[in-house]
């Protein structure tokens, strides 16, 4: 503590101050060095993930056991399958942060083929499942898989590859070579999402799309053009189908019968409201018994509103700013463009749905259908947000003095458990 103040050039004579003043200016000082260090950004990455990923474990077991025994199943029937998500994506991320941005680069295409191909099955009979109308999974040994998860993973590491490769080449002084192939490619994977009926995560896959253009310096009146163009098309989508636009009618004059048309939005809002400060308590929330549709996905932050209280939304919104805070500094310190590009995807990606997701609960955004990255059931969202993070955490390590400082750290815990099963110790 005392070195962190002896960087900020304080004068080397003492003057007279007033001590709550000068308490308040020495802590001030050290979270400025703190967030000065070059891990920081990793290790915020790092802690709220984990902390995400727990309170998503304990939310799900709080919301889906009713659902759970309400449908003759085990009340751990669906913490199960997000536990096992999460003891299969843990060391994903792990790999991930571990591994070179030349790995993510060499996978671009064949994650987009991947996603395409999957998008792609969702739309044959008998290959594609189907729920509440919509065919946005395909079942793959037992689990369902929903190929429109990892289409929003290979379109940020595809786009980010694409541009850096184009900027190396020179070719982005000219505008349309920022837009072609990118935008046909984004076009293609938004129509093949909507063939689901899949609006939010089609405004996500845009979100991404305009978030690489954006770093890459796309001109004012070309990216104008394209968000008036964007706008346009959300418009068609949402008054081409009848219940999309009940959702914005409902959004626009929020009316009705708690349990008619609006009931989702207008439970929600009932949740998080009866929640007060503190919360009615871990499991003892009366909405996920029915009263709130898609209380363990979509509409699980109106469960945590009621059980936690507005202390512990505002905790959840601020750890997701957190990770915003985070990104977006790993983008601005990264030298190597595919990492500022792709750290700049990943991040406003998660954090965008992240806000969608709280907006349309409390009200305040109309309802889309995305889930809260890292707490809403599902394997397929949580996979690949986690994969997402690892690369996150993988562009952290790029940045100026983040090697140094792993090097002087040492090795990390697993190699260390590692090292005591060595050959040397089984001689002892």
């Amino acid at each position: 503590m005392y070195q962190d103040l002896a960087d900020l050039d304080l004068p080397a004579q003492e003057t007279p101050r007033r001590p709550g003043l000068g308490g308040v200016r020495d802590r001030i000082g050290v979270w400025r060095a703190l967030l000065d260090r070059p891990l920081t950004s990793y290790y915020l990455v790092l802690g709220i993930t984990t902390l995400l990923l727990g309170l998503g474990l304990v939310m799900v077991q709080s919301t889906a056991s009713v659902a759970d025994l309400a449908a003759g199943l085990s009340p751990y029937s669906d913490f199960s399958k997000q536990l096992m998500g999460a003891a299969v994506g843990l060391p994903l991320m792990w790999v991930a942060a571990r591994s070179s941005p030349r790995l993510f680069r060499a996978f671009a295409y064949p994650l987009l083929a991947v996603s395409v191909v999957g998008l792609c099955l969702t739309l044959i009979h008998g290959v594609g499942v189907s729920q509440n109308g919509a065919a946005r999974w395909i079942d793959l040994g037992g689990q369902q898989v929903q190929p429109s998860e990892v289409a929003k993973l290979a379109l940020a590491v595809w786009g980010a590859d694409l541009l850096a490769r184009k900027e190396k080449l020179g070719q982005l002084a000219d505008w349309r070579h920022m837009l072609v192939p990118l935008m046909p490619g984004t076009g293609v994977m938004c129509l093949l999402v909507m063939t689901g009926d899949d609006l939010g995560t089609t405004f996500i896959l845009l979100i991404i799309f305009l978030a690489l253009l954006w770093v890459i310096g796309t001109p004012g009146r070309i990216f104008t053009g394209l968000l008036i163009l964007m706008a346009l098309a959300m418009v068609l989508m949402i008054v081409s189908a009848r219940y999309r636009f009940e959702r914005l009618v409902g959004y626009l004059q929020p009316q009705g019968s708690p349990t008619g048309t609006h009931m989702q939005s207008i439970q929600g809002k009932y949740a998080v409201g009866s929640g007060g400060w503190l919360g009615v308590g871990l499991g003892a929330s009366g909405g996920k018994w029915g009263w709130v549709p898609e209380s363990t996905t979509d509409f699980i932050f109106a469960i945590i509103g009621e059980e936690l209280g507005l202390v512990g939304t505002l905790c959840v919104t601020a750890m997701y700013a957190g990770l915003a805070f985070a990104g977006l500094r790993i983008a601005r310190r990264v030298p190597d463009l595919f990492c500022r590009l792709g750290a700049t995807a990943i991040t406003a990606w998660i954090v965008v749905q992240a806000a969608i997701n709280i907006g349309a609960v409390i009200g305040v955004l109309p309802i889309t259908g995305v889930p809260l990255p890292l707490v809403s059931a599902g394997l397929s969202s949580l996979l690949v947000t986690l994969i997402g993070l690892g690369m996150l955490m993988s562009f952290a390590r790029m940045e100026p003095g983040a090697r140094e400082a792993l090097a002087a750290r040492g090795p990390g815990w697993p190699l260390r458990v590692l090292s005591w099963l060595g050959p040397s110790k089984r001689r002892k």
